[in-house]
Parts: structure tokens; sequence; C-alpha cells
């Protein structure tokens, strides 16, 4: 059965998922690249950026299976763009570049409604004003049977695993303490939320765990 997943998802020691002060020249905030580290050296990495070489080896392998079965993607519009409240006009495209490395539908949360927009190499991004719900909904409709990957951020994850909705969240580990910023776990009772761990694995640059929706 398609599943919510969330994959290579950076957090540091203390919990953040990002740092302070995010914006257009901090996209991560302030140190946030430091969470990134584990996935700049991997091989998928580089080949995303059109260039050869990288890094193989197990971070290598946990990212690649982030992209595997992968048939739409849901992002919060703080992932998309720095820009917060009514769109001043629609001249932003993402971070991304004109080919962004989504190559599906990617649905973004918003409550300020856009019409579609259709990049190179397949991506959609289609504004959802809806809800967390309605998102998931129209992912898993365009996935054709696939997996829908949940991309971030902070916030949006928290939400989705409030609702009960995440079937399964991989977590690189950077052994970095960050001391502010997003912190994923804020509030938050995974136990009682029904979640568990069922793998951990040591990497290059992080450790690898791995929580699943108990039956």
């Amino acid at each position: 059965m398609p599943q919510l997943r969330v994959h290579s998802f950076a957090v540091s020691l203390d919990g953040y998922g990002a740092g302070p002060d995010q914006s257009l020249d901090h996209p991560l905030g302030v140190r946030g690249p430091e969470l990134m580290e584990w996935f700049f050296h991997t091989r998928v990495w580089q080949r995303k950026q059109g260039q050869d070489g990288g890094e193989t080896g197990i971070d290598n392998d946990m990212a690649e299976q982030g992209f595997a079965n992968i048939g739409a993607w849901i992002i919060g519009r703080n992932m998309f763009g720095p820009i917060r409240g009514p769109w001043p006009n629609e001249d932003w495209k993402g971070w991304w570049g004109e080919e962004p490395p989504y190559h599906t539908p990617v649905f973004v949360l918003t409550q300020h409604p856009r019409a579609p927009l259709k990049m190179a190499g397949g991506t959609e991004f289609v504004f959802v004003t809806e809800g967390i719900h309605a998102a998931l909904e129209q992912a898993k409709a365009a996935a054709g049977g696939r997996d829908v990957r949940l991309g971030g951020g902070v916030a949006t994850v928290r939400q989705y695993l409030q609702a009960g909705l995440i079937d399964e969240l991989h977590l690189a580990v950077r052994p970095v303490l960050l001391g502010a910023g997003e912190n994923l776990w804020h509030g938050l009772d995974m136990h009682a939320l029904g979640y568990e761990c069922v793998k951990h694995l040591a990497g290059e640059r992080a450790m690898h765990v791995i929580l699943r929706k108990r039956a």
C-alpha cells in the first residue's frame, strides 16, 4: 500500500531540523547547512548537481532509498521559498532553478492561492490551501500507486506527525548541537502518537534512524 514517507530529514543531536533566522541568504537558517553535510558528499547529491564523483557508502545508500518509488511530494511553503503572506507576484519559482530535483508533482501547503507552476523535468508545483489532509489526498491521487514523500520543513513534518499521518520517518542525525532554530520534537510525544524505532545505522557522517507507525 502506498505510504507517506519522510526521508533523509537531517536533525541535530538536540533535535533541530533548521537553524534560526531563515532567509533568502540562509534558506536552512543560520548554521543549517551543517545538518546537510552528510548529504553533500554523497554520489546521489553530486549526480543531482550534474556532476560526477561523490562518495558511496551508507550515507549514499540511505539517500538513494529516499528517491525510490516516489510518485509525488508534499512540502511546506517555507521550503518552497522565503516569501510570506499573499504572493506579491509569481516570479518566485523556488530555490532550484528551471529544473527542480523532484521530477514529479509537488504539493505546496499555503494559505494563499496560486496557479500551478510547471517546470522543466516533469516537476509541477501545485499550491494547496485546504490543509494537510487535502494535500495528502491530492498527492496520493497524483502518485499513481507509488509513495508520497514529505519533504519538510520542520513545521510541516510536525503537523503530519501530530495528525499521525506519516508511515515512516528516516532521520539523519548529525553530531552537531545547534542550540536554536526549529525543533522537530518540541511538544511531541512520539510514543503516544504510535511511533517506534525499527532501525538505526551508523553512516559516514550521520546516524540513520528509522521510525515507523505501529500497526
